[in-house]
């Protein structure tokens, strides 16, 4: 059993002993704790909180464990059901609430639940916001109201379509470019929330014929529910044989994005962000952020827009912050996670496919075109493990030192960037090891690169 409690809010696998597993006391725990944080911040107000969840298994049992801590601390709660973590996030300032949680393990497997915390903004909470909830949490610094204080619940199963008219409306979505490309769209929904609002998504925009697969929003998930190339066979196969132009690839919470080509093959998660960054740079001229493990094509198609491209650490909140400091039109993290400013500052599939099917539909050509049109990387993922005695920040240290004659940025890990082709070395928070990332023009170049890096560090060791 594993239980994460991190800033960003508390993650683990249901059952289990207390503070080894998400355990029904855990759930009660941390949500206390966020609950008092908000309280906190926000002294003599009459709180709300917004809570959302996807279609996971647990889904109702840590939903009813969260609204009834909350109302126990006094905070009214509007249940938004089933929904997305968008969906909440836009959500929250609508409803002028003090907060949200959404009640997601993301992209890991059925066993997996968590909350997910935002601010007053439907964004995600700080680094330093995680660590005074934590400190909350750890001291059980909790006063419960009486029973005449006691929070409200009201419910509200419309945002989706709200946030469907939402997307409809947006700066760069065209829902009669659209419908005019006569798209059939196939589409992989993991079983979760995404079975709901996608389908809607897709057939309100104007696309032609849907096919929907694994749509059911029973939280059994029919294969691993991130969406990566080995775990989508299924997709690209029904793509093949119903003749779709593309397919659309959600994960259980819906805020990343990834497109299937009209051959079967993976558009790749990096090329989302590219080519929806393609698409609104080309009506609306700036800047443009993703993190530092992100492919550089991004950077390429800024350029071309004559654009400034910038890189974060690794992290949505991260990715958020340098947004706002370059007034970025564009920005996102290269797991297929677009975040368009004009809509909100968060990863949002939805926000992505109006994006892209407007790109799609503008450009007249196949997805194989119009990946072909783009800047040509691959990616190589290794780790490095170590003995916990090692001091990884030290030879961290001694990499940035041999390669000082490259670009080297030290604001997360260490990343080299050489003529046509890149290296990023982070360490783990949780283990020893080492993480290696690498981008080159073939997949050859990136393994070799990792490679020749890795084996120069164990020289160091």
């Amino acid at each position: 059993m594993t239980l994460i409690k991190s800033i960003s809010g508390i993650r683990g696998t249901i059952g289990g002993k207390v503070g080894e597993g998400l355990s029904p006391l855990d759930v009660v725990k941390f949500a206390a704790a966020y609950g008092t944080w908000i309280i906190e911040r926000n002294k003599d107000q009459k709180i709300k909180i917004v809570v959302g969840r996807d279609a996971r298994i647990s889904g109702p049992m840590v939903e009813s464990l969260v609204i009834a801590t909350l109302q126990g601390l006094g905070i009214d709660v509007l249940n938004l059901g089933f929904s997305t973590t968008p969906t909440v996030e836009i959500a929250v300032p609508i409803e002028k609430a003090h907060g949200g949680i959404i009640l997601t393990a993301s992209h890991n497997p059925k066993q997996w639940n968590a909350l997910k915390l935002l601010n007053e903004k439907g964004e995600f909470i700080s680094g330093a916001e995680g660590e005074t909830l934590l400190q909350i949490a750890k001291e059980e610094r909790f006063n419960f109201a009486e029973v005449d204080d006691l929070g409200s619940i009201s419910t509200d199963d419309t945002y989706m379509d709200k946030h469907i008219d939402h997307v409809l409306n947006l700066e760069g979505v065209d829902r009669n470019i659209i419908a005019a490309a006569n798209f059939k769209v196939a589409c992989d929904c993991v079983n979760s929330t995404g079975g709901i609002v996608i389908p809607k998504l897709l057939r309100a925009l104007g696309v032609h014929e849907v096919e929907e697969l694994y749509c059911e929003p029973n939280g059994q998930f029919p294969h691993n529910p991130e969406p990566l190339a080995e775990n989508l066979t299924a997709i690209s196969e029904k793509v093949v044989s119903t003749g779709a132009h593309l397919g659309v690839v959600v994960d259980p919470d819906v805020d990343r994005l990834a497109m299937v080509c009209e051959d079967g093959s993976m558009f790749g998660e990096e090329y989302t962000l590219v080519a929806v960054a393609d698409h609104v740079m080309s009506y609306k001229k700036g800047t443009s952020v993703s993190n530092l493990s992100s492919t550089r094509a991004l950077r390429d198609v800024t350029v071309k827009h004559g654009g400034e491209y910038f890189a974060s650490s690794v992290g949505e909140v991260n990715v958020v912050t340098l947004m706002k400091e370059k007034n970025a039109v564009i920005g996102g993290e290269g797991n297929g996670g677009v975040i368009y400013p004009e809509s909100h500052y968060g990863r949002d599939a939805l926000v992505g496919i109006g994006l892209f099917l407007t790109l799609l539909a503008k450009k007249k050509c196949s997805m194989t075109a119009l990946k072909a049109s783009y800047p040509t990387y691959y990616m190589s993922k290794n780790k490095i493990q170590l003995t916990p005695t090692i001091n990884v920040d030290e030879i961290l240290k001694a990499m940035a030192e041999k390669y000082s004659h490259e670009q080297v940025s030290t604001i997360d890990g260490v990343k080299i960037d050489f003529a046509n082709e890149w290296v990023h070395l982070r360490k783990s928070n949780t283990e020893p090891i080492i993480r290696v990332y690498s981008e080159s023009g073939s997949q050859e170049g990136a393994d070799a690169i990792a490679k020749r890096i890795m084996a120069e560090i164990g020289e160091i060791v």
